[in-house]
């Protein structure tokens, strides 16, 4: 019987020479929390699972395909050129790879021996043959969407990682990515079975000057033995250690 919140894959080990597998996920949960981190890569006890974004996914799904459409004709969707981006959707012969669930684009990262991967939604290409990273957002607000709370700092480092990852590969790669945000429209009348959107495109010039550090950051914190302080944030360390000290006190209670 598989037990709950185990991983399936090897976890890591400071003797094992294999090269260990780190996603941008995982990148991300170290910078919010290094203990969920550890818990995580080094003695396999992953967070519980959230609930699954479908609609998003849905939302996701439908970009890609009619990007594809344009990819397949290389001509710029009229997004494109409504926002005046000199660009085509890119093809490449390992583009499908760089989508695909577990795998996406990987580098193996030789000081760490971490083999990074991170999963695009999309990449466009200028005529001079520098790569444009795109990530596809969904969302339902009444304001218009930006790229300005706290929390979307994920988003960010998530587009950088990609940005470094191809760059890696061999690419020339853009600074200024692209966030194509699809927002649901909900003051309307009537529902009538379909959801229309208003759809933003939002630059967003990437830094990835702090992938290295963090990563050797990483594995420093992954060799050691000793586990590391939560996040100061990590909602998840405080239910763990609100729930030991409630369970340790009902049993010394008990106990008397």
């Amino acid at each position: 019987m598989k037990k709950p919140y185990a991983r399936t894959v090897y976890l890591f080990s400071p003797t094992d020479t294999r090269p260990y597998n780190l996603s941008r996920f995982q990148i991300d949960l170290f910078l919010e929390c290094p203990r969920c981190s550890y818990l995580n890569n080094r003695l396999g006890v992953n967070r519980p699972k959230g609930f699954p974004f479908t609609l998003n996914n849905a939302v996701d799904e439908l970009l890609k395909r009619e990007f594809d459409h344009y990819r397949k004709k290389k001509e710029p969707h009229p997004m494109m050129t409504e926002h005046k981006i000199d660009a085509i959707p890119f093809t490449h012969k390992d583009f499908e790879v760089w989508r695909e669930l577990f795998k996406g684009v990987t580098y193996l990262h030789e000081p760490t021996n971490f083999k990074v991967s991170g999963m695009v939604d999309d990449v466009w290409v200028t005529p001079q043959d520098e790569l444009i990273v795109v990530d596809y957002k969904a969302t339902a607000k009444d304001d218009e969407v930006n790229l300005d709370a706290d929390w979307q700092i994920s988003y960010k480092r998530q587009m950088e990682v990609y940005q470094w990852l191809l760059r890696n590969n061999g690419f020339t790669v853009s600074d200024t990515g692209y966030f194509v945000y699809a927002n649901g429209i909900k003051n309307v009348d009537a529902f009538d079975a379909h959801l229309d959107f208003r759809i933003s495109v939002l630059p967003y010039t990437g830094n990835t000057d702090w992938i290295e550090p963090t990563l050797m950051d990483i594995k420093t914190t992954l060799a050691n033995d000793k586990i590391p302080e939560a996040g100061e944030e990590c909602q998840y360390c405080a239910y763990r250690d609100a729930a030991g000290n409630g369970f340790k006190q009902h049993v010394l209670s008990h106990k008397k």
